[in-house]
């Protein structure tokens, strides 16, 4: 299988849920990008794998990203998400987490030129 994944991933670990519908699982997180996200598989699992998801990590008391996300893939104990809507807030922290855990500005800009393009 060749490598499709366009945007860096960085490990981050937050408070995150996930929710659909009247179902609201606390999740691990294990990474995000400006694009979408992976986390731990939680047990039960219950997920319309046809339906949007909503993903919210927990930043700080203040601070929180909102996506709403579609199940790309399903293995080996993990879910990664892509991400389909997500607010100029949320954006806007995103740009930022990604911005300090890459360290190199012309990287994020790369970064943000492929998000646009896509």
């Amino acid at each position: 299988m060749s490598e499709r994944r366009r945007f860096v991933r960085v490990e981050f670990h937050a408070r995150t849920e996930l929710s659909q519908g009247p179902f609201i699982w606390p999740v691990e997180l294990l990474d995000l990008s400006l694009k979408g996200l992976l986390i731990t598989k939680p047990e039960p699992w219950l997920g319309d794998p046809d339906q949007p998801f909503m993903a919210d990590i927990h930043l700080s008391p203040d601070a929180e990203i909102k996506m709403e996300v579609r199940l790309a893939h399903d293995d080996h104990g993990h879910l990664g998400f892509v991400c389909e809507h997500i607010d100029l807030a949320s954006i806007a922290h995103l740009r930022r987490l990604i911005e300090l855990n890459l360290g190199d500005p012309k990287e994020l800009e790369r970064e943000f030129k492929a998000l646009i393009h896509i």
